[in-house]
């Protein structure tokens, strides 16, 4: 592809992902799939173009809306921040930029007027600007300021940059089948190097993108992905074999390999989802797993009551949240929320809490999971289920992490709270409540 139609090809996926609510890389890898003659390099160039743009996106409009009047959305500002991309990042200059602009075959159309004159009054300027408020040089919306700032502070600046980065790839090791040593051999005899996880005792870390289905550790059911965050919420569940556990949120099943791996196949595993569609594809995995006996239920059906246990051991809540913790993976995510769809999520969250509550055991415990940072979707959450149910308390995450991890724990609190810039993981937060006896 000539660099112009790596720009249109940017530009029509841009305008594509920005209406659909679908995330830019289903989007993204559905594209790619489609046209297998897109060569490797143009894949990356592209790829870094979209994402890499999507982690810019309000310094670029900052420098647009200084300098131009666009609407706020559609082609002509989409063209608009891929100028601004190349002459702020790439260091093109206007004329360049006018050349790739060409109108011709595969390439975008000839710059318009403003096009023209946001080009020169880009032209020589670097991305950054003393003058944009934090929300803007960090990158994330405005009207979550407040929000961020009541949980970081003084570190705002650390925490954000670090969730601004690109995140690697984590895989667990599925303890079934294999070792993390052996697992990381085989895929060593694949061509591809990684690290162990610095606090999951079951994480496998690499620095590259991977197309996992055509590996053999992954069709044999040694490794699946899952960032370290979530594989230390998940062993903070302290399951054991024959315990009664229910996934209650199951989604896409990541959480619910990983408990079944500690249960060793021994005991009663519930999968449960308001989605068929979500649960029919559990089944695929759990037999690359190796995994048995796990029943799936649909929290939709008419009978969901008669089919879920009354008396779990454990109740993992991974509640549909904000992902705000996921900002590394879908930098998209963020300009797509807003405080209604936040509102939704906590309203939501404050539903399961409840619906679940009564499924746990005296002694038994429940643990609330969330991919966010935000306060409301976290302690305030937590604290106004306890303020609720008197028969319930947090259980201080320090002992269960000493226990199942050895290593030092990095809370004192009776919440753990997990970030990039901390931990080197996405974000995650967890909270342990148990039911009294």
């Amino acid at each position: 592809m000539t660099p112009g139609a790596r720009i249109q090809t940017s530009i029509d996926l841009f305008c594509k992902a920005d209406a659909s609510t679908m995330p830019f890389d289903f989007i993204v890898g559905g594209f790619f799939r489609g046209k297998r003659y897109v060569g490797s390099k143009d894949r990356r160039s592209i790829s870094e173009r979209i994402f890499g743009g999507l982690r810019r996106r309000a310094r670029q409009d900052w420098w647009i809306d200084q300098n131009v009047s666009l609407p706020e959305s559609g082609e002509e500002r989409t063209r608009a921040r891929l100028i601004a991309d190349l002459i702020l990042v790439d260091g093109e200059s206007a004329d360049s930029v006018n050349t790739l602009f060409s109108g011709g075959r595969h390439c975008p159309t000839e710059l318009s007027d403003k096009e023209r004159q946001l080009a020169a009054a880009l032209n020589g300027n670097a991305l950054d600007h003393p003058d944009m408020s934090s929300w803007v040089s960090l990158e994330y919306p405005e009207w979550l300021h407040d929000s961020l700032d009541s949980v970081w502070g003084d570190r705002l600046v650390s925490q954000m940059n670090a969730m601004n980065e690109s995140a690697p790839l984590d895989l667990r090791v599925n303890t079934l089948k294999t070792d993390r040593d052996s697992a990381r051999q085989a895929l060593l005899a694949e061509g591809i190097e990684a690290n162990d996880t610095p606090i999951s005792p079951l994480g496998l870390r690499v620095h590259r993108r991977l197309r996992l289905g055509g590996i053999e550790p992954f069709r044999k059911g040694f490794i699946e992905v899952q960032d370290e965050g979530s594989q230390l919420v998940s062993l903070l569940a302290d399951v054991e074999p024959g315990m009664t556990v229910v996934d209650y949120c199951a989604g896409g099943g990541g959480k619910t390999l990983a408990l079944g791996a500690a249960m060793q196949n021994k005991g009663n595993l519930f999968a449960c989802d308001i989605s068929s569609k979500r649960l029919g594809r559990l089944g695929d995995r759990t037999k690359r797993a190796g995994l048995t006996g796990i029943r799936t239920i649909d929290l939709s059906s008419d009978n969901v009551n008669k089919q879920l246990p009354k008396h779990a051991d454990r109740v993992l809540l991974d509640v549909p949240c904000s992902g705000t913790g996921t900002w590394r993976r879908n930098p998209d995510a963020k300009w797509r929320l807003d405080a209604k769809m936040l509102e939704r999520h906590t309203e939501r969250q404050s539903a399961i809490l409840e619906q679940a509550a009564p499924m746990v055991k005296p002694g038994g415990r429940m643990v609330y999971i969330t991919c966010s940072v935000l306060p409301e979707e976290n302690e305030h959450q937590v604290d106004s289920f306890l303020d609720r149910n008197q028969g319930y308390a947090a259980v201080p995450i320090a002992g269960i992490w000493n226990e199942k991890l050895g290593a030092s724990c990095p809370t004192n609190s009776d919440y753990l709270r997990l970030t990039p810039a901390d931990h080197q993981t996405d974000g995650f937060f967890c909270a342990v409540l148990e039911r009294s006896a």
